[in-house]
């Protein structure tokens, strides 16, 4: 069975994608297996509204880009092989990632970036 540190790797590389945007967002969980983004208070729904989390579950490690939820269309022309790590709308499981899975990625989060910042979030 997996355990947190068979997945360290895969976490550090996910979280590096998350901490590019951290200067300009709210870092709320930094600890081992858990990082986590909080982007700006959203008078609409009356609360602090998350950028994004990157956490080593049971058997795999979790990416959450909430900018997807909440704006599905940013998922458009993404890859069958990104699509296929999909659970919900806003998670990506990962055991390990490929260079283009994470070129991918970055480039999605990047976009989620760019709405958050149209909607005064960020």
């Amino acid at each position: 069975m997996p355990s947190q540190a068979h997945f360290s790797a895969t976490f550090q590389t996910l979280k590096a994608v998350l901490a590019e945007y951290a200067p300009k967002l709210t870092v709320v969980h930094d600890e081992p297996g858990r990082y986590y983004l909080d982007a700006g208070y959203s008078a609409e729904w009356k609360k602090t509204i998350c950028f994004g989390e990157v956490r080593i579950c049971k058997n795999y490690v979790s990416f959450y880009l909430m900018a997807v939820y909440g704006n599905p269309a940013l998922l458009d022309g993404i890859s069958e092989d990104l699509k296929k790590r999909m659970q919900g709308k806003s998670c990506f499981n990962f055991k390990s990632i490929a260079a283009a899975q994470l070129k991918e990625l970055k480039a999605l989060t990047k976009r989620g970036f760019e709405a958050y910042k149209r909607m005064g979030w960020a």
